[in-house]
């Protein structure tokens, strides 16, 4: 399918998935990279700003994916479609939704919640995403500790699906 690079979200560690993926990517010729992102905590600065620079560095095309590829690779497709494609995040959050497998309503829900506040917030006032993510109104702890999850939500991630 002419893949040139392969985008680990998970991070690249000590494990038997990683080592057998290290190992096929190698014999297949392909770029690994690894970029760890979380899917119950709201990006640093950092991580958005890596985001974007990975996006811009890659070796097209790639296949990113994570565990379940609903919630790491949700998160990391909408700033792939706004960041590479130009998409608004309005548009791009389709990439978090139930027909991805990505549950709202669970713990995972905080990576809908970030956007959410972005479109309450920095898009009102002008700011591009990035704008607002550089901006003091970003502010990952607060925002996680506005974000509340549902107790069926919660149920269906974490013990159902048993997401990382």
């Amino acid at each position: 399918r002419g893949i040139r690079t392969v985008v680990n979200l998970r991070g690249g560690f000590d494990a038997s998935f990683y080592a057998l993926e290290k190992d096929a990517c190698a014999r297949l010729g392909l770029n690994l990279v690894d970029f760890t992102i979380t899917s119950r905590e709201v990006p640093s600065r950092a991580r958005v700003h890596g985001a974007k620079a990975l996006f811009e560095s890659l070796e097209y095309p790639a296949l990113m994916h994570c565990k379940s590829g609903a919630d790491r690779a949700g998160i990391m497709s909408v700033l792939y479609l706004h960041f590479r494609k130009g998409v608004p995040i309005r548009q791009a959050m389709d990439q978090l939704s139930l027909k991805y497998l990505h549950v709202k309503a669970g713990k995972t829900g905080v990576l809908d919640y970030t956007f959410e506040r972005y479109l309450a917030e920095g898009e009102p006032a002008g700011l591009t995403f990035l704008e607002w993510v550089d901006s003091p109104a970003y502010d990952p702890d607060a925002i996680k500790a506005d974000f509340r999850s549902n107790m069926w939500g919660r149920a269906l991630t974490e013990t159902l699906l048993r997401r990382e």
